[in-house]
């Protein structure tokens, strides 16, 4: 009988030879300590091959550094690429908000020049009513001129100031974009500081389509990237909440800058038409009333020449009426009379030798010129009352020529003045 030991199945299994194997002759006690060691190394074993399998399912591969590397340049890549898209929309937004300023500081352009022209309105009106002052005394009774003159300047007063709050607001609305602006860009400055090895040009993010869509288009794929980048700002992320307050700050800006600006396009012309229709209704006034003192002038012409031809009249009928009364009066002396004109002639005296026979001769020639003196004081007076007459038609014919050529010098001024290519000498 040959005997093999089998010193695996002897380890695992100590009695196989079970009680007919013959008795060992070693000790017991040397026996248990070589068994104790042989399982101690069988354990160690184990762990050791139960380590190589977890080693070979966890632990890095030799090229643990490249893919670390790789990895590592894939998140900077990935970072990169979304703050490419957070810094394309700050752009786009940066872009909007200086064409937003620009359209705005045009509009305050236009706001100014409006108030210019409202100003040099009221200018010509203050010009306008010193110039009627210096019409003549009779002429300067307050008529609707004057009433449409005041009217005017109250209207452009009015005008003024409501311009001069909407400049106002204006120019604080462009503080408020040029802060916003100011805001965009030193966020943009600081999100784009990673990109600078970015080898992608922004212009791609922002022209996703052809070029007919628009920026309405590019401006949709922009912010559907930004959503997709992540719509939730993060301090330690790519959209930052200083992204968001900047681009938030921009937008409201803009819209408030988009209202102010149809708000002052609507005041502007409001403004204009008032003052267009406040100068016509000025301008028809007082032509209306040069026209109607030219009228008056010609009939005050008409009465002047009647009033001429009147006393002409009068002054022939004063000279036939002391002459007619030179002739009943007689000649100077007594010895001019002749003896037909003497109150004692021979048949007078004839006619007197009765009693009773008194002639009214005497009374009727002295009651002819009393009466032809009572004519003559008459005509005299007229004559008198006709040339003062007189005098006053001159003196209001000569009030209305003056008064209409101020008129007339007014309307010239305003047609000329009219389209404010003047300098405005002092403000008001």
């Amino acid at each position: 009988m040959i005997f093999i030991c089998n010193w695996e199945g002897f380890f695992k299994y100590p009695n196989m030879l079970g009680t007919k194997a013959a008795t060992t002759i070693g000790p017991e006690s040397w026996r248990n300590n070589t068994l104790k060691g042989l399982k101690l190394s069988q354990t160690i074993v184990q762990k050791s091959d139960k380590s190589c399998d977890i080693g070979k399912a966890y632990d890095p591969l030799p090229h643990l550094r490249d893919t670390v590397a790789q990895l590592s340049n894939e998140e900077i890549h990935r970072y990169t690429r979304e703050v490419r898209v957070i810094v394309a929309k700050l752009r786009q937004s940066l872009l909007e908000t200086n064409e937003e300023i620009k359209a705005l500081t045009r509009g305050k352009e236009a706001l100014e020049k409006a108030v210019e022209h409202t100003r040099k309105d009221i200018k010509l009106n203050k010009d306008s009513q010193e110039v009627r002052l210096s019409r003549p005394t009779k002429e300067k009774e307050h008529d609707g001129a004057d009433d449409l003159l005041n009217a005017e300047k109250a209207h452009l007063v009015n005008c003024k100031k409501s311009l001069e709050a909407q400049l106002k607001s204006v120019q604080q609305q462009l503080l408020v974009l040029d802060a916003a602006r100011r805001r965009l860009f030193a966020v943009l400055h600081e999100r784009s500081r990673v990109l600078d090895l970015l080898n992608h040009a922004l212009s791609s993010i922002q022209n996703t389509g052809p070029a007919s869509a628009g920026a309405s288009r590019s401006r949709s794929a922009m912010d559907g990237r930004l959503s997709r980048v992540g719509g939730v700002p993060d301090p330690l992320g790519t959209y930052t909440p200083e992204a968001e307050a900047a681009l938030g700050d921009a937008e409201e800006a803009r819209t408030r800058s988009g209202y102010l600006r149809k708000e002052l396009k609507e005041a502007i012309e409001r403004a204009e038409k008032l003052q267009k229709a406040a100068h016509k209704s000025v301008n028809d006034g007082i032509t209306q009333k040069l026209s109607e003192t030219v009228t008056l002038k010609q009939h005050l012409g008409v009465g002047l020449g009647e009033n001429r031809h009147g006393i002409h009249r009068a002054q022939r009928f004063y000279d036939a009426t002391d002459k007619a009364r030179g002739y009943t009066l007689g000649p100077v002396t007594s010895a001019d009379l002749t003896t037909r004109e003497q109150l004692n002639r021979p048949l007078v005296r004839v006619f007197q030798r009765h009693p009773g026979t008194q002639l009214p001769e005497a009374q009727e020639i002295i009651r002819g010129g009393d009466g032809l003196l009572h004519s003559l004081t008459a005509t005299s007076r007229n004559i008198g009352l006709m040339r003062l007459a007189n005098l006053r038609l001159r003196e209001d014919i000569r009030s209305k020529s003056a008064a209409a050529e101020i008129d007339a010098s007014i309307i010239r001024l305003r047609r000329r003045k009219a389209d404010h290519r003047w300098t405005l000498g002092q403000a008001f």
